[in-house]
């Protein structure tokens, strides 16, 4: 099965960048654009790619053991934004800002303890939607930039899921494999 680890959003949270998302989505209404279904929304820590159904469980204990030790993270999103760049995007996100050293360390621990290392630095950002072709990448451009100062709140994330994502004519479909509680060390 294909599997990612991530961090789930609160309702608020979800919603406000849903908000932001419809804003974009309808001043672009011509760009060319997948937009994420709101209620998939997450914060990847690391996509796993294709995992044999035999080693998901060694994969959930593994995972359980990388974030034994890690405390619930204090998180905010704010801000729109595209990868590699809003002017020649692939990626549509929101972006974090607070708690990023933690979750950066986070990131890195499971890069350490699940097989395949990540290539590239971690990036914090939530996926709102993945730009198809060129078409209409101007007016996506401005729609961004005139979305993107938005602050969507701020959450504690409590745990990590190791998600299963199916591809669907419709778009990826996540189902929680897994859920792992960020404890750490108690006093």
């Amino acid at each position: 099965m294909r599997c990612f680890v991530a961090v789930d959003l609160t309702t608020d949270v979800r919603a406000a960048i849903a908000r932001a998302q419809t804003r974009v989505r309808t001043a672009a209404a011509q760009a060319d654009v997948r937009w994420v279904d709101p209620t998939q929304f997450h914060l990847t820590l690391k996509f796993l790619g294709a995992v044999p159904d035999e080693r998901v469980p060694a994969m959930a204990a593994a995972l359980g053991a990388a974030v034994a030790d890690t405390r619930p993270l204090g998180l905010a999103a704010a801000g729109l934004g595209g990868f590699p760049s809003l002017k020649s995007a692939r990626v549509l996100w929101a972006g974090i800002t607070a708690g990023v050293p933690e979750l950066a360390r986070l990131a890195a621990s499971l890069d350490r303890a699940l097989a395949p290392p990540e290539s590239r630095p971690f990036q914090g950002h939530l996926t709102i939607g993945r730009v198809r072709s060129p078409r209409g990448g101007r007016v996506l451009a401005a729609a961004v930039e005139a979305a993107g100062a938005s602050a969507f709140g701020s959450w504690t994330a409590s745990e990590v899921v190791l998600y299963e994502s199916r591809l669907k004519p419709t778009g990826a479909v996540y189902t929680p494999v897994s859920r792992h509680p960020l404890w750490g060390v108690r006093a």
